[in-house]
């Protein structure tokens, strides 16, 4: 990987032809505006090489949306079953595990790091663990920290356990008093597993496993703590103005993201689970409503289409077709949204293997992509007439 691009890549770890499904389906016009923008998209100078959308209707087969390529050489097309890195959707897996332990009586939303996690600096020994979903905890963000970022340059395939990863901020201040206000932090989500973990004494992997893998018969899916990828997967690009796309797919070990972002999945899978994580098919009423307490204005990293507010691992994006739930990433190679309806019998999800930011350039490319998210919602919403 070229390493003078590395670093800028490593800093924001903090922050299609139509494809029919089993059977083909009617082409709607919504459906055809989403095609429209992604190949808009991958047509850009600097967009992504490739995209590919995943539509479920309520009642209705889902729809595959593709353009351009998943690998550049050989050129193949995406497709549902592919693996990708799906980066800080990861987050929502690591809320979607805890809440069920909240629901199973092993946690509560208002244990602290203190009571579970006495290693942990004294001073996050208030923080609960719903500031810790909610992004309200102050924790500073290990991720950002310029030590990570030079340990990670000087080998990016090195692995870190996850008390590491706290060890880098475990000497700076919280940024606010626990619960005062919201500021997205990828040590929230590493507090979160390990809190799961020393909750059950199971390891983190080993949870997702039993409660969110298993029960939305999840089967490509996967927390892996290297850089490998199995095969057949999305091949991750970084672009770089002036230079031939550069394939970093497994340029990354992924163990400095942990909790916070590293998860394996799939289109298919990801869609499985935002329908499920959403529409409440892993814990109660009771934990639902908790997961649905939103701070108004409150953005996932990067932002997703509409207007965005933070819930419990969990955003509310409102556009000009309705309002969804779900959560978005970015991460070296890859760029992901989901989404669903509340009752979680409608969802999308769109991904690119290219990291798109709002603060590249001029914004142009990261501003097609939400326009493409936006129509990805709009075709989830819009009945086929």
């Amino acid at each position: 990987m070229r390493r003078a691009h590395l670093i800028s890549l490593l800093a924001v770890l903090a922050l299609s032809a139509l494809a029919p499904a089993a059977q083909a389906a009617k082409v709607d016009p919504a459906t055809l505006l989403l095609k429209q923008s992604l190949k808009r998209l991958v047509k850009l100078d600097a967009g992504p090489p490739g995209a590919i959308a995943i539509v479920q209707r309520e009642g209705e087969r889902r729809r595959v949306v593709k353009a351009g390529f998943a690998n550049l050489a050989p050129t193949e097309r995406p497709h549902p079953t592919d693996r990708m890195r799906i980066a800080s959707v990861s987050k929502a897996f690591s809320g979607a595990v805890a809440l069920s332990l909240v629901e199973e009586g092993r946690l509560l939303l208002d244990t602290t790091v203190g009571e579970r996690l006495p290693q942990a600096p004294a001073a996050w020994a208030q923080v609960t663990l719903r500031d810790a979903l909610h992004h309200t905890s102050g924790l500073p963000d290990y991720s950002a920290d310029p030590d990570f970022l030079a340990a990670l340059t000087a080998d990016p395939q090195r692995y870190f356990a996850p008390n590491e990863l706290i060890d880098f901020v475990r000497d700076q201040p919280l940024n606010f008093a626990p619960g005062s206000s919201y500021r997205y932090s990828n040590t929230d989500n590493i507090i979160v597993g390990l809190m799961a973990e020393a909750a059950t004494g199971v390891p983190y992997d080993q949870l997702l496993a039993t409660h969110v893998y298993a029960p939305l018969d999840m089967q490509d899916t996967s927390l892996p703590s290297d850089s490998a990828i199995a095969e057949p997967f999305i091949h991750g690009y970084d672009l770089d103005p002036g230079l031939p796309p550069e394939d970093v797919s497994t340029a990354l070990g992924v163990s400095g993201v942990w909790a916070s972002g590293g998860i394996v999945s799939t289109p298919a899978d990801l869609n499985r689970f935002v329908r499920g994580y959403v529409g409440g098919a892993l814990f109660s009423k009771e934990q639902r409503t908790a997961q649905f307490d939103f701070i108004p204005g409150a953005g996932s990293e990067p932002a997703g289409p509409g207007d965005n507010s933070a819930g419990l691992a969990l955003f509310r994006y409102r556009g000009k077709c309705g309002t969804v739930f779900g959560h978005t990433g970015n991460f070296p190679g890859y760029t992901q949204f989901m989404a669903a309806t509340r009752n979680g019998e409608s969802s999308v999800t769109l991904s690119v293997n290219t990291q798109l930011r709002p603060d590249v350039g001029d914004g142009s490319v990261f501003n097609s992509l939400l326009k493409a998210e936006e129509q990805a919602v709009c075709a989830m919403l819009t009945r086929a007439r």
